[in-house]
C-alpha cells in the first residue's frame, strides 16, 4: 500500500477485505471503496453495490481505459479456451496483425512473455487492465483474452469492453463455486451480454458473438444473445449478430471429409451462403498438428472468428493453422526413445478426460467401449494383460483436485474407467482435503463401471510414483497419458505450493526406464508413503 493509493475492499470466499479498512489507512490509504455502510473513517468513503464490479472499472479509468483502443476477442469455455486462444493470436500474426494475448498461462505483450500465476484463473482486473495498457502503448491493435468462469463471476474482467465473444464449449465444472451447471453456464454468459455494451470504438466494432453448434449450450447462448439484442443501446452503432461452427449440417461453418491420426488432422472447411463473411471463399482445406476431434472443433472456432469476425483471408488462417505447433501441455508427446507413446495433457474434466482418452483410443484405432460392446471387450482385454499379449494399450494416470468440485473424482473414474484399459488414481492439487478420502471416491467410480483394483485400476498417491508405474506397465506400441495438470508449475498439499511439471516427470520416468540422461523426478511430500 503506497501513501496517497485508493483502496477497495473486496467481500471473498475466504476474509472480507473490509477487516482491513484501518490497516490500510494506516498505511496512507486516501480513499476506501467499500460494500458495507461505514462511518467515522478518518478518510473518505464510498459505498458501493459492488467492490468487485467497481474494482475493474476503477482500474480500467486508472489505466485511462486501454480497451477502447483495442479490438478484444474473448475466449471462454470448458475445456479447448486455451488452444483456441493460442492458435487464434498466432493466426493475427500471421495475418499482419499486432496482437497481443492474455491467457490463462501467461500474458504476451510483443516480445515480452508475463506469467499470470500457477494455477487456471484469469488474472485480477487490476494486472488485466495493466496488461491492456502495456499492450495500447506498445502499438498493438488486437487482444486475444481467455476468460473463465470464475473470471466472469467475479468481475476481474468486467470494463474490458469485448468486440468479439468466442465459447468452445461448456461441461461439468466449477460446481463447487457455482452452485450448477445453470449458474456456470450464466458466468460464461456475460461474455455475449457485454457485446451489447461494448461502446462504439473509432476502429470500429465487430460485435460477433461465435458459438458452437454441437454444444449444449447452443440453445441457451442463443436465446442470451437475442435478448442482448433485444435491449442493446440505440447509441450503438453496430448490431450484435450471431455465427455458429460445428460438425453438423446446421452449423454455418462446419467441418467435411475429416481425417486424423496420430500425426494430425486433414478436414476441409464449408462455409454455408448464409453465413455474413467478409470474402466470397466457401471452402477451405485445412491441415492440421493438432490431434482429436475436438481439436477440429477449435479449429473451427478460431477460423470462424477470424475470418467472419476479422475479415482475414481463410488461406491465411489455414496456413496458420498448419503450422500451428500445440499448446505445451495440451496431448503433448514426450519422446526419449521409448518404445510406447506418452502424453502429457490437462484434461481436468470429466468432458475433457473423455475426448483425450477417445482421441488416444483413435490413435491406436481401437473403437472404444460402450455398453454390450464394452462386456464383450473387456474380459478379453483382461485375459491378453494376463498373457503378455502385445495389443494397444491406453494407461491412463490422474487424479482429482480437493476443495473442488466433489462430483468430477467420481465421474472421472468412470470415464476412465470406460475407456482406458488401465487407470492410474494419483494426487492433483488435494490442498487440504485427504489425498486418501479422494482417492477412495474415486475408486467407487471405477468400480461402479466394473473395474477391479489390481487389474484394470490401481491407487498410487505420488503423483511421481504413479508415472513411473504407468511407464513401467507400458508394452510396445501402448500410450501411456497422463491428465489434469498439463502444463502447470506447482501442486498445492495444504497450503504449499510445491514445484511440480508433468512434462519433467514424465522425461524422468522414461529416462530412469530407458537409461538415458534425463531430469531427477520433482518431489512431493507424498514420496514414500
Amino acid at each position: 500500500m503506497k501513501p496517497g493509493a485508493l483502496f477497495v475492499a473486496c467481500t471473498g470466499g475466504a476474509t472480507d477485505g473490509h477487516k482491513y479498512i484501518p490497516d490500510a489507512i494506516a498505511k496512507g490509504a486516501a480513499v476506501v471503496v467499500g460494500e458495507q455502510a461505514l462511518a467515522g473513517l478518518a478518510v473518505p468513503y464510498i459505498q458501493v453495490e459492488n467492490s468487485r464490479r467497481s474494482l475493474a472499472h476503477l482500474a480500467a479509468a486508472f489505466y485511462g481505459y486501454p480497451a477502447r483502443r483495442l479490438t478484444m476477442i474473448g475466449v471462454t469455455g470448458t475445456d479447448g479456451k486455451t488452444t483456441t486462444t493460442n492458435l487464434l493470436y498466432q493466426i493475427l500474426l500471421t495475418a499482419g496483425i499486432k496482437a497481443g494475448m492474455i491467457s490463462t498461462v501467461n500474458a504476451v505483450i510483443g516480445d515480452q512473455v508475463l506469467d499470470t500465476g500457477f494455477h487456471v484463473t484469469t488474472p485480477d482486473a487490476p494486472d488485466v487492465q495493466r496488461y491492456l495498457s502495456m499492450m495500447a502503448a506498445a502499438g498493438l491493435t488486437h487482444v486475444v483474452l481467455e476468460t473463465t468462469s470464475h473470471g466472469w463471476a467475479q468481475y476481474r474482467i468486467d470494463a474490458c469492453e469485448f468486440d468479439i465473444g468466442v465459447v468452445t464449449n461448456i461441461t461439468h465444472e466449477h460446481l463447487d463455486y457455482h452452485g450448477s451447471y445453470e449458474s456456470y453456464r450464466a458466468a460464461k454468459a456475460r461474455l455475449f451480454q457485454s457485446l451489447a455494451e461494448t461502446q462504439d470504438k473509432p476502429q470500429g466494432n465487430p460485435r460477433l458473438a461465435v458459438l458452437n453448434r454441437d454444444d449444449r449450450s447452443y440453445e441457451y447462448l442463443s436465446s442470451v444473445i437475442q435478448s442482448a439484442i433485444n435491449h442493446q443501446l440505440f447509441a450503438i452503432s453496430q448490431r450484435l449478430s450471431a455465427i455458429s461452427y460445428g460438425l453438423g449440417e446446421g452449423a454455418d461453418v462446419r467441418a467435411e471429409n475429416i481425417v486424423y491420426d496420430a500425426s494430425g488432422s486433414q478436414f476441409t472447411i464449408m462455409v454455408a451462403q448464409s453465413a455474413t463473411i467478409k470474402n466470397d471463399k466457401q471452402r477451405v482445406a485445412i491441415n492440421s498438428k493438432l490431434i482429436g476431434a475436438f481439436n477440429i472443433s477449435n479449429c473451427l472456432a478460431t477460423l470462424t472468428t477470424a475470418v467472419t469476425g476479422l475479415g482475414i483471408d481463410p488461406e491465411i488462417a489455414a496456413r496458420s493453422i498448419a503450422e500451428f505447433p500445440g499448446v505445451p501441455g495440451r496431448m503433448e508427446r514426450i519422446e526419449l526413445g521409448q518404445p510406447f507413446t506418452a502424453i502429457v495433457d490437462f484434461a481436468h474434466t470429466p468432458n475433457a478426460l473423455r475426448v483425450a482418452l477417445e482421441t488416444a483410443r483413435g490413435m491406436l484405432n481401437i473403437s472404444p467401449r460402450s455398453g454390450e460392446e464394452r462386456e464383450e471387450k473387456i474380459k478379453p482385454s483382461r485375459a491378453s494383460l494376463l498373457r503378455g499379449e502385445k495389443r494397444g494399450r491406453i494407461i491412463a494416470i490422474f487424479g482429482s483436485a480437493g476443495l473442488r468440485d466433489r462430483e468430477k473424482r467420481r465421474m472421472m473414474a468412470e470415464v476412465s474407467a470406460e475407456l482406458a484399459d488401465i487407470s492410474v488414481l494419483t494426487a492433483e492439487d488435494p490442498r487440504t482435503e485427504s489425498l486418501d478420502d479422494i482417492l477412495v471416491e474415486m475408486e467407487a467410480g471405477a468400480r461402479s463401471r466394473g473395474g477391479a483394483e489390481g487389474e484394470t485400476f490401481f491407487r498410487v498417491p505420488d503423483r511421481g510414483e504413479a508415472i513411473r508405474f504407468g511407464v513401467r506397465l507400458a508394452r510396445d506400441g501402448d500410450i501411456v497419458i497422463t491428465c489434469g495438470k498439463g502444463h502447470e508449475q506447482s501442486m498445492c498439499f495444504g497450503t504449499i505450493e510445491y514445484p511440480w511439471d508433468d512434462r519433467v516427470a514424465m522425461r524422468a520416468a522414461l529416462s530412469e526406464l530407458m537409461g538415458v540422461e534425463g531430469p531427477r523426478m520433482p518431489f512431493l511430500p507424498t514420496r514414500g508413503k
